[in-house]
């Protein structure tokens, strides 16, 4: 752990419910906030200073420290004992983002901005960096979530353990109860073996249904025994992922997610569930990508 939350800021709305939210998180966590702006001028030989013509205070270097002064505001506002600094780095914003991951333990982002297009729900640097993080990323939409739960997706994938470990250090630090929801459908269940071996290999009634009941409950056990104050519910949903957990962020503080899960192909960094929270959950998403999946 190193101690440090960064959050990237752009000047949107998004961006400045971001900067709440990582504020929030640094003071859970006892950690440093860093405010980072990624500074895409120089590179496109933009002139960054006031024209002679204008007013002293115009020209983009000053409209760039009016906006991080405001957030770096706005976070000392909402966690006055937190440590908060500040940087411009001069590159694309995504490229800023994956290498200031690399020093911390939560990178922080609104949904849209950091130069996204109007139609787009969610900005392609949320995604891309959910899918590239060296860290967990928290993508926040501009409503901050209610006090309900942590909904955690689980898939019972080595890739979604790390996201299972996040979550359940969440909830500790938020004192939130925790929702362990595992969708599934005949497709993505596991086959369990034959109870006799002349036996065709088939399911019988209903085993599917404990199949899955039994990975829900040994993704959770270690966890359970490290986090004892942690109040977890259990939901299996037979249907599709991606629906029971944007239903399920409707009255959720905050949804955690694996980057990748069971079925993901090789070459897919973002798994479809996680894609699909980015775009369509109603509360912040975390997407916790295995530590160790570096490409």
């Amino acid at each position: 752990m190193s101690g440090l939350v960064v959050v990237g800021v752009d000047g949107s709305a998004s961006g400045l419910a971001a900067v709440e939210a990582a504020a929030r998180e640094a003071r859970l966590r006892g950690a440093g906030l860093r405010v980072v702006h990624a500074f895409i001028w120089p590179a496109m030989h933009v002139p960054l200073d006031p024209s002679p013509l204008g007013p002293p205070e115009g020209g983009i270097r000053n409209m760039v420290e009016r906006l991080l002064a405001e957030a770096v505001e706005r976070a000392r506002a909402v966690a006055p004992e937190v440590d908060v600094s500040h940087a411009v780095v001069t590159g694309e914003p995504l490229t800023v983002l994956e290498a200031q991951s690399r020093s911390a333990e939560l990178v922080v982002i609104g949904s849209r901005g950091m130069g996204g297009f109007v139609g787009l729900l969610v900005g392609s640097t949320a995604v891309h960096l959910a899918a590239h993080g060296r860290c967990p990323v928290l993508v926040v939409r501009e409503q901050p979530g209610a006090d309900g739960p942590i909904v955690l997706g689980v898939d019972g994938s080595a890739a979604g353990e790390a996201a299972v470990d996040f979550a359940f250090a969440e909830a500790a630090l938020r004192k939130a109860p925790l929702l362990a929801l595992h969708a599934w459908t005949t497709w993505n269940a596991p086959m369990p073996a034959p109870q006799d071996a002349s036996a065709p290999y088939a399911n019988p009634p209903g085993a599917l249904a404990d199949e899955e009941e039994r990975l829900l409950y040994e993704s959770l056990a270690g966890h359970r025994e490290k986090y004892p104050d942690v109040v977890v519910e259990h939901k299996t949903a037979h249907g599709r992922t991606r629906e029971a957990l944007i239903e399920a962020s409707r009255s959720a503080q905050l949804v955690v997610v694996g980057a990748r899960g069971r079925g993901g192909f090789a070459g897919l960094l973002l798994g479809s569930v996680s894609h699909a929270l980015l775009h369509h959950a109603q509360c912040p998403v975390a997407v916790v990508r295995a530590t160790g999946m570096h490409h």
